[in-house]
């Protein structure tokens, strides 16, 4: 069996009702049979859009595949015990121009009990926001289920959510059970468990070109939501020079943000994972034993967990989101 090496992909590009321009005019990604391209998957392991391979000789093999194949060795051995031929998680690039429905996510008892898979948490890091943007994180005040179902049925759900202002550089923690909907004139990188299950809660009363609403699940919404939440659940990190900046750690994954201007050597021999790298600004080059590959803003680059040392070198300068799980 040939050796692994860091594996690029194929974006999967999304059209959405309430996507926009901003992953072809600033991620440079483009789309031009889409007119709303709301989401960028940059890496999946989903069956409904799986990556495949854009380089080397692994070219045009799909990511679970791969993982059936290779095992530990390309996502770390606790890693496959654990989630076996399923890659773990999903990244994404999110542009919104319009409010996405207001939702929530089940967490991983609920949605195994519902749905047979895992949950979804994520996190958002910005990368662009319009001057006055803002998206929905939770509530405004303490509510219980009686008064939400109230606002929800007298069609005031709006006066008790949370509306924060965004700004590029800001991260949003967003656990399974926390009510949310990402605002127009954003741009962000989401990284999350590897599950597409969605409850809308509201969808701002809005129809597609088929003069269709899109289906609501209030109901299964109902146990998801984690009304004893109190916090926000928004920081804005200040990223160290050419030291990684901490920016999420849960039991799910970690991510750091990288702040380069010159190389950066990374050893990964205390970590039994896959490492993955979203390029959020300038492009660089990830140099090891097994290859080297560039990577431009708006690519994404999966490194193997039999990977342990490697170079990051910029050109000139770069930002990039980190994760491992850990």
């Amino acid at each position: 069996m040939n050796e692994l090496y860091p594996l690029k992909f194929q974006p999967v590009l999304k059209e959405k009702i309430w996507g926009g321009n901003k992953i072809e005019q600033v991620l440079k990604q483009h789309h031009p049979h889409l007119n709303n391209c709301g989401e960028l998957w940059a890496i999946s392991g989903l069956e409904d859009s799986p990556s495949m391979v854009s380089n080397g000789f692994l070219r045009g093999n799909f990511l679970n595949d791969l993982v059936e194949v290779y095992m530990g060795d390309l996502v770390g051995d606790v890693i496959f015990d654990n989630f076996g031929d399923e890659f773990p998680l999903l990244f994404k690039f999110i542009n919104a121009e319009d409010f996405l429905s207001v939702q929530v996510h089940p967490g991983d008892l609920l949605a195994m009990r519902r749905h047979g898979c895992s949950g979804k948490a994520e996190m958002w890091y910005v990368l662009a926001a319009d001057p006055g943007a803002e998206l929905i994180s939770g509530f405004n005040n303490k509510i219980n289920k009686d008064e939400y179902l109230k606002h929800l049925n007298d069609k005031t759900l709006k006066s008790i959510l949370n509306f924060e202002e965004v700004r590029a550089g800001d991260v949003f923690n967003v656990p399974a059970g926390h009510v949310h909907a990402i605002g127009p004139g954003i741009l962000l990188a989401e990284i999350q468990q590897a599950s597409d299950i969605t409850y809308r809660i509201y969808d701002w009363d809005r129809i597609d070109q088929a003069g269709m609403t899109r289906e609501l699940h209030t109901e299964l919404a109902l146990d998801a939501i984690n009304f004893e939440e109190k916090e926000t659940l928004k920081t804005h990190p200040v990223a160290t020079k050419n030291r990684p900046a901490l920016l999420q750690k849960s039991e799910f994954f970690t991510v750091n943000l990288l702040d380069l201007d010159r190389k950066l050597e990374q050893d990964f021999n205390e970590i039994d994972s896959f490492v993955a790298y979203m390029c959020t600004e300038g492009a660089f080059t990830l140099a090891c034993a097994e290859g080297t590959e560039k990577v431009c803003m708006g690519e994404s680059l999966l490194v193997p967990a039999m990977i342990k040392e490697f170079e990051i070198i910029p050109q000139d300068s770069c930002r990039l989101l980190e994760t491992y799980i850990k």
